[in-house]
Protein backbone atom coordinates (compact mmCIF):
# COMPACT_ATOMS: atom_id res chain seq x y z
CA UNK A 1 0.00 0.00 0.00
CA UNK A 2 1.41 3.37 -1.15
CA UNK A 3 -0.09 5.87 0.81
CA UNK A 4 -0.60 9.20 -0.85
CA UNK A 5 -0.71 11.41 2.66
CA UNK A 6 2.61 13.61 1.20
CA UNK A 7 0.61 15.27 -1.19
CA UNK A 8 -0.64 18.02 1.15
CA UNK A 9 -3.18 19.86 -1.04
CA UNK A 10 -3.98 22.57 -0.91
CA UNK A 11 -0.60 23.58 -0.71
CA UNK A 12 -0.16 25.69 2.83
CA UNK A 13 -3.69 24.87 3.69
CA UNK A 14 -5.16 27.21 6.45
CA UNK A 15 -7.43 24.69 8.07
CA UNK A 16 -8.41 27.08 10.94
CA UNK A 17 -10.07 29.49 7.67
CA UNK A 18 -12.21 27.02 6.17
CA UNK A 19 -13.78 29.85 4.58
CA UNK A 20 -10.94 29.95 2.15
CA UNK A 21 -11.79 26.81 0.82
CA UNK A 22 -15.40 28.01 0.16
CA UNK A 23 -17.48 27.27 3.21
CA UNK A 24 -19.51 29.96 4.80
CA UNK A 25 -18.74 32.01 7.55
CA UNK A 26 -18.51 30.84 11.40
CA UNK A 27 -20.01 27.06 9.63
CA UNK A 28 -16.91 24.81 10.46
CA UNK A 29 -15.35 24.33 13.99
CA UNK A 30 -11.68 23.64 13.18
CA UNK A 31 -10.43 21.26 16.01
CA UNK A 32 -8.26 18.43 17.23
CA UNK A 33 -9.23 14.89 18.31
CA UNK A 34 -6.78 12.86 20.32
CA UNK A 35 -7.03 8.77 19.69
CA UNK A 36 -5.79 6.55 22.16
CA UNK A 37 -2.92 6.03 21.15
CA UNK A 38 -1.63 9.88 21.30
CA UNK A 39 -2.06 10.99 17.88
CA UNK A 40 -3.67 14.12 16.93
CA UNK A 41 -6.52 14.43 14.27
CA UNK A 42 -7.27 17.58 12.71
CA UNK A 43 -10.80 17.50 11.77
CA UNK A 44 -13.70 19.98 10.83
CA UNK A 45 -17.43 20.23 12.24
CA UNK A 46 -19.41 21.22 9.53
CA UNK A 47 -23.23 22.59 10.16
CA UNK A 48 -26.12 21.08 8.77
CA UNK A 49 -27.66 23.90 6.76
CA UNK A 50 -30.77 24.41 8.10
CA UNK A 51 -29.10 24.60 11.69
CA UNK A 52 -26.53 27.37 10.06
CA UNK A 53 -29.29 29.38 8.58
CA UNK A 54 -31.34 29.97 11.87
CA UNK A 55 -28.32 32.04 12.79
CA UNK A 56 -27.80 35.79 12.47
CA UNK A 57 -25.60 36.75 9.74
CA UNK A 58 -22.89 37.31 9.65
CA UNK A 59 -22.43 34.73 12.93
CA UNK A 60 -19.43 35.00 15.10
CA UNK A 61 -16.46 33.39 13.91
CA UNK A 62 -16.74 29.92 16.83
CA UNK A 63 -20.36 29.78 16.06
CA UNK A 64 -20.30 26.33 14.56
CA UNK A 65 -17.89 25.21 18.20
CA UNK A 66 -20.60 27.52 20.03
CA UNK A 67 -23.58 25.58 18.67
CA UNK A 68 -22.31 22.44 18.73
CA UNK A 69 -24.19 20.38 21.34
CA UNK A 70 -27.09 21.74 20.18
CA UNK A 71 -26.35 21.14 16.40
CA UNK A 72 -25.70 17.47 17.73
CA UNK A 73 -29.29 17.44 18.91
CA UNK A 74 -30.98 18.95 16.50
CA UNK A 75 -29.82 16.85 13.25
CA UNK A 76 -27.48 13.74 12.11
CA UNK A 77 -24.50 13.95 11.72
CA UNK A 78 -22.19 12.38 9.10
CA UNK A 79 -18.74 11.39 9.44
CA UNK A 80 -17.03 11.38 6.40
CA UNK A 81 -13.62 9.56 5.38
CA UNK A 82 -11.73 10.27 3.12
CA UNK A 83 -9.46 8.82 0.00
CA UNK A 84 -5.48 8.61 -0.19
CA UNK A 85 -4.55 11.89 -1.45
CA UNK A 86 -4.10 15.43 -0.06
CA UNK A 87 -6.36 17.15 2.66
CA UNK A 88 -9.91 17.59 3.91
CA UNK A 89 -9.91 20.92 2.36
CA UNK A 90 -9.02 19.82 -1.27
CA UNK A 91 -11.98 21.48 -3.59
CA UNK A 92 -13.52 18.39 -4.23
CA UNK A 93 -14.02 17.25 -0.69
CA UNK A 94 -15.56 20.89 0.27
CA UNK A 95 -18.25 20.12 -2.47
CA UNK A 96 -18.65 16.65 -0.75
CA UNK A 97 -19.43 18.73 2.71
CA UNK A 98 -21.28 21.69 1.07
CA UNK A 99 -23.82 18.69 -0.91
CA UNK A 100 -24.24 16.96 2.49
CA UNK A 101 -25.03 19.86 4.43
CA UNK A 102 -27.24 21.46 2.08
CA UNK A 103 -29.15 18.77 0.30
CA UNK A 104 -29.23 15.83 2.89
CA UNK A 105 -29.79 18.74 6.16
CA UNK A 106 -26.95 16.44 8.08
CA UNK A 107 -23.57 17.84 9.87
CA UNK A 108 -20.42 16.73 8.89
CA UNK A 109 -17.67 15.65 10.71
CA UNK A 110 -14.52 15.36 8.61
CA UNK A 111 -10.92 14.26 9.41
CA UNK A 112 -7.50 13.99 8.16
CA UNK A 113 -5.89 10.76 8.55
CA UNK A 114 -2.83 10.26 11.00
CA UNK A 115 -0.05 11.72 8.49
CA UNK A 116 -2.46 13.46 6.45
CA UNK A 117 -3.02 17.04 6.14
CA UNK A 118 -2.51 18.76 9.59
CA UNK A 119 -2.23 15.04 11.62
CA UNK A 120 1.14 13.87 12.43
CA UNK A 121 2.34 10.49 12.37
CA UNK A 122 2.42 7.68 9.54
CA UNK A 123 -0.50 5.66 8.19
CA UNK A 124 -1.34 2.24 8.82
CA UNK A 125 -4.24 0.06 8.28
CA UNK A 126 -4.43 -0.49 12.29
CA UNK A 127 -3.98 3.51 12.92
CA UNK A 128 -6.85 4.28 10.38
CA UNK A 129 -9.01 1.90 12.15
CA UNK A 130 -8.23 3.51 15.67
CA UNK A 131 -8.37 6.93 13.82
CA UNK A 132 -11.89 6.72 12.59
CA UNK A 133 -13.12 4.91 16.14
CA UNK A 134 -11.87 7.85 18.15
CA UNK A 135 -13.86 10.04 15.59
CA UNK A 136 -16.76 8.19 16.47
CA UNK A 137 -16.29 8.62 19.97
CA UNK A 138 -15.93 12.04 20.09
CA UNK A 139 -18.96 12.41 18.61
CA UNK A 140 -20.66 10.13 21.73
CA UNK A 141 -18.74 12.58 24.09
CA UNK A 142 -20.06 15.57 22.97
CA UNK A 143 -23.71 14.68 23.02
CA UNK A 144 -24.60 12.66 19.55
CA UNK A 145 -26.13 9.27 19.63
CA UNK A 146 -25.21 6.65 17.36
CA UNK A 147 -28.52 5.96 15.96
CA UNK A 148 -28.11 9.85 14.40
CA UNK A 149 -24.47 8.79 13.42
CA UNK A 150 -23.84 8.08 9.49
CA UNK A 151 -20.98 6.32 8.72
CA UNK A 152 -19.59 7.39 4.88
CA UNK A 153 -16.86 6.64 3.07
CA UNK A 154 -14.97 7.46 -0.18
CA UNK A 155 -12.15 5.10 -2.18
CA UNK A 156 -10.04 4.18 0.43
CA UNK A 157 -12.37 5.41 3.18
CA UNK A 158 -14.53 2.74 2.38
CA UNK A 159 -12.43 0.47 3.93
CA UNK A 160 -11.43 2.31 6.73
CA UNK A 161 -15.40 2.95 7.33
CA UNK A 162 -16.24 -0.53 7.01
CA UNK A 163 -14.23 -1.62 9.24
CA UNK A 164 -15.27 0.88 12.08
CA UNK A 165 -18.86 -0.72 10.89
CA UNK A 166 -17.93 -4.23 11.50
CA UNK A 167 -16.58 -3.11 14.90
CA UNK A 168 -19.56 -1.25 16.32
CA UNK A 169 -21.99 -3.59 15.05
CA UNK A 170 -20.16 -6.50 16.95
CA UNK A 171 -20.53 -4.37 19.76
CA UNK A 172 -24.52 -3.94 19.09
CA UNK A 173 -23.97 -0.15 18.99
CA UNK A 174 -26.84 0.44 16.26
CA UNK A 175 -25.70 3.63 14.18
CA UNK A 176 -27.91 5.43 11.44
CA UNK A 177 -26.03 3.27 8.59
CA UNK A 178 -22.52 3.09 6.44
CA UNK A 179 -22.11 4.37 3.15
CA UNK A 180 -19.67 3.07 0.57
CA UNK A 181 -18.43 5.68 -2.38
CA UNK A 182 -16.27 4.10 -4.87
CA UNK A 183 -14.83 0.81 -2.90
CA UNK A 184 -12.96 -1.51 -3.53
CA UNK A 185 -12.94 -5.17 -2.22
CA UNK A 186 -9.45 -5.88 -1.16
CA UNK A 187 -6.15 -4.31 -1.52
CA UNK A 188 -4.65 -7.39 -3.19
CA UNK A 189 -7.65 -7.30 -5.76
CA UNK A 190 -7.59 -3.73 -6.45
CA UNK A 191 -3.76 -3.60 -7.95
CA UNK A 192 -4.99 -5.86 -10.05
CA UNK A 193 -7.57 -3.63 -11.52
CA UNK A 194 -6.26 -0.10 -10.73
CA UNK A 195 -5.54 2.19 -13.39
CA UNK A 196 -3.43 5.12 -12.91
CA UNK A 197 -4.85 7.90 -14.12
CA UNK A 198 -7.50 5.41 -15.24
CA UNK A 199 -5.09 4.40 -18.48
CA UNK A 200 -1.90 2.37 -17.28
CA UNK A 201 -2.94 -0.44 -15.36
CA UNK A 202 -0.81 -0.81 -12.75
CA UNK A 203 0.07 -4.81 -13.32
CA UNK A 204 0.32 -5.21 -16.86
CA UNK A 205 4.06 -5.03 -16.75
CA UNK A 206 4.43 -7.56 -13.93
CA UNK A 207 2.22 -10.23 -15.75
CA UNK A 208 5.04 -10.65 -18.21
CA UNK A 209 7.24 -11.39 -15.82
CA UNK A 210 6.40 -15.61 -13.97
CA UNK A 211 5.06 -15.05 -10.67
CA UNK A 212 5.97 -11.56 -10.37
CA UNK A 213 2.58 -10.46 -9.87
CA UNK A 214 2.56 -12.85 -6.91
CA UNK A 215 5.60 -11.64 -5.75
CA UNK A 216 4.73 -7.54 -5.59
CA UNK A 217 1.18 -8.77 -3.63
CA UNK A 218 3.26 -10.26 -0.78
CA UNK A 219 4.57 -6.48 0.37
CA UNK A 220 1.41 -5.36 0.44
CA UNK A 221 1.30 -5.47 4.61
CA UNK A 222 -1.61 -3.68 4.64
CA UNK A 223 -4.83 -5.74 3.30
CA UNK A 224 -7.57 -3.33 3.92
CA UNK A 225 -9.78 -6.64 2.60
CA UNK A 226 -13.72 -5.31 2.78
CA UNK A 227 -14.79 -8.21 1.16
CA UNK A 228 -13.91 -10.76 4.29
CA UNK A 229 -15.96 -8.49 6.61
CA UNK A 230 -18.75 -6.49 5.11
CA UNK A 231 -21.18 -9.33 5.58
CA UNK A 232 -21.08 -8.35 9.43
CA UNK A 233 -22.29 -4.94 8.88
CA UNK A 234 -25.81 -5.07 10.87
CA UNK A 235 -27.26 -1.78 9.88
CA UNK A 236 -28.71 -0.34 6.43
CA UNK A 237 -25.43 -0.06 3.85
CA UNK A 238 -25.46 2.06 0.56
CA UNK A 239 -22.98 0.80 -1.96
CA UNK A 240 -22.42 3.52 -4.80
CA UNK A 241 -20.16 3.80 -8.02
CA UNK A 242 -20.05 4.90 -11.27
CA UNK A 243 -19.64 2.90 -14.13
CA UNK A 244 -17.16 5.63 -15.77
CA UNK A 245 -14.94 5.24 -12.53
CA UNK A 246 -11.55 4.49 -14.13
CA UNK A 247 -9.68 4.60 -11.51
CA UNK A 248 -11.53 1.81 -9.45
CA UNK A 249 -13.56 -0.75 -11.70
CA UNK A 250 -17.33 -0.77 -10.28
CA UNK A 251 -16.83 -4.94 -10.64
CA UNK A 252 -15.55 -4.30 -6.91
CA UNK A 253 -18.81 -3.11 -5.91
CA UNK A 254 -20.96 -5.93 -7.41
CA UNK A 255 -18.32 -8.31 -5.01
CA UNK A 256 -18.95 -6.15 -2.14
CA UNK A 257 -22.98 -6.26 -2.57
CA UNK A 258 -22.72 -10.09 -3.51
CA UNK A 259 -20.85 -10.86 -0.16
CA UNK A 260 -23.58 -8.92 1.78
CA UNK A 261 -26.49 -10.90 -0.33
CA UNK A 262 -24.98 -14.02 -0.43
CA UNK A 263 -25.51 -15.15 3.21
CA UNK A 264 -29.29 -15.04 2.97
CA UNK A 265 -29.22 -16.97 -0.31
CA UNK A 266 -29.09 -21.22 -0.77
CA UNK A 267 -25.34 -22.78 -0.15
CA UNK A 268 -24.13 -24.07 -3.49
CA UNK A 269 -21.20 -26.82 -3.27
CA UNK A 270 -17.34 -24.91 -3.81
CA UNK A 271 -15.78 -26.12 -6.80
CA UNK A 272 -13.04 -28.53 -6.76
CA UNK A 273 -9.26 -27.00 -7.55
CA UNK A 274 -9.58 -29.81 -10.41
CA UNK A 275 -13.17 -29.51 -12.26
CA UNK A 276 -12.10 -32.15 -14.37
CA UNK A 277 -11.91 -34.22 -11.86
CA UNK A 278 -16.33 -34.48 -11.03
CA UNK A 279 -18.55 -36.96 -12.06
CA UNK A 280 -21.44 -36.36 -14.64
CA UNK A 281 -23.66 -36.26 -11.15
CA UNK A 282 -21.53 -33.81 -9.21
CA UNK A 283 -21.97 -31.22 -12.00
CA UNK A 284 -25.44 -32.06 -12.20
CA UNK A 285 -26.00 -31.25 -8.86
CA UNK A 286 -24.35 -27.78 -9.09
CA UNK A 287 -25.67 -26.39 -11.76
CA UNK A 288 -29.08 -27.04 -10.05
CA UNK A 289 -27.74 -25.31 -6.74
CA UNK A 290 -26.89 -22.47 -9.08
CA UNK A 291 -29.76 -22.70 -10.83
CA UNK A 292 -31.88 -22.67 -7.33
CA UNK A 293 -29.12 -19.81 -6.12
CA UNK A 294 -30.24 -17.60 -9.26
CA UNK A 295 -33.94 -17.82 -8.62
CA UNK A 296 -33.71 -16.92 -4.56
CA UNK A 297 -31.66 -13.90 -5.73
CA UNK A 298 -33.58 -12.65 -8.13
CA UNK A 299 -36.79 -13.10 -6.00
CA UNK A 300 -34.66 -10.80 -3.38
CA UNK A 301 -33.51 -8.04 -5.20
CA UNK A 302 -35.86 -5.31 -6.38
CA UNK A 303 -33.82 -3.65 -9.52
CA UNK A 304 -35.00 0.19 -10.03
CA UNK A 305 -34.01 1.93 -13.47
CA UNK A 306 -33.77 5.64 -13.34
CA UNK A 307 -33.62 6.94 -16.93
CA UNK A 308 -30.65 9.03 -17.71
CA UNK A 309 -28.70 8.39 -13.97
CA UNK A 310 -28.60 4.97 -13.51
CA UNK A 311 -30.22 1.51 -11.80
CA UNK A 312 -30.24 0.46 -8.52
CA UNK A 313 -30.77 -3.26 -6.78
CA UNK A 314 -32.13 -3.45 -3.41
CA UNK A 315 -32.86 -6.02 -0.92
CA UNK A 316 -34.27 -6.04 2.27
CA UNK A 317 -33.03 -9.33 5.04
CA UNK A 318 -33.28 -9.55 8.84
CA UNK A 319 -34.52 -6.11 9.05
CA UNK A 320 -31.70 -4.39 7.22
CA UNK A 321 -31.98 -2.74 3.79
CA UNK A 322 -29.12 -3.01 1.36
CA UNK A 323 -28.75 -0.87 -1.92
CA UNK A 324 -26.14 -0.71 -4.77
CA UNK A 325 -26.72 2.47 -6.74
CA UNK A 326 -24.41 2.26 -10.23
CA UNK A 327 -24.55 5.68 -11.63
CA UNK A 328 -23.66 6.25 -15.45
CA UNK A 329 -21.25 9.33 -14.55
CA UNK A 330 -19.76 10.46 -11.53
CA UNK A 331 -16.16 8.87 -12.41
CA UNK A 332 -14.57 8.13 -9.36
CA UNK A 333 -14.19 11.28 -7.54
CA UNK A 334 -17.97 13.00 -7.89
CA UNK A 335 -20.71 10.10 -7.46
CA UNK A 336 -21.09 11.78 -4.05
CA UNK A 337 -21.89 15.04 -5.36
CA UNK A 338 -24.35 13.96 -7.45
CA UNK A 339 -27.86 14.92 -6.62
CA UNK A 340 -29.28 11.53 -7.43
CA UNK A 341 -27.16 9.69 -5.42
CA UNK A 342 -28.02 12.15 -2.42
CA UNK A 343 -31.59 11.50 -3.01
CA UNK A 344 -31.28 7.49 -2.48
CA UNK A 345 -29.09 8.50 0.79
CA UNK A 346 -32.44 10.51 2.06
CA UNK A 347 -34.45 7.46 1.72
CA UNK A 348 -32.61 4.75 2.76
CA UNK A 349 -31.37 6.87 5.86
CA UNK A 350 -34.52 8.73 6.40
CA UNK A 351 -32.58 12.18 6.36
CA UNK A 352 -35.28 14.33 5.88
Amino acid sequence: MIYMHGLKLPLGARFDAPELYGLAPGKTFDFKINTPDNHTLGAWFILSDDYYQSLPFPPPPFAAELHLSQALRSRPTMIFLHGNTATRATPGRVQYYSAFTSRLQTNVLAIDYRGFGDSPGSPSERGLATDARAVFDWLIMNGATPKDILIVGHSLGTAVASSLAVSLSEERIRFRGLVLMSPFTSMHALVDTYSIFGIFPVMVPLTMIPHAADLYKTFLLHKFDTLSIISRVKVPVMIVHAEDDFDISHTHSDSLFDALLDPFLPLVDSLPREPESWTKEQWKTYQAQMAIKREARQSLLTRTDIPHFGVMDTFSASGETIVLLKTLTGAHNEVGVLEGTHDVMRKLFSLT
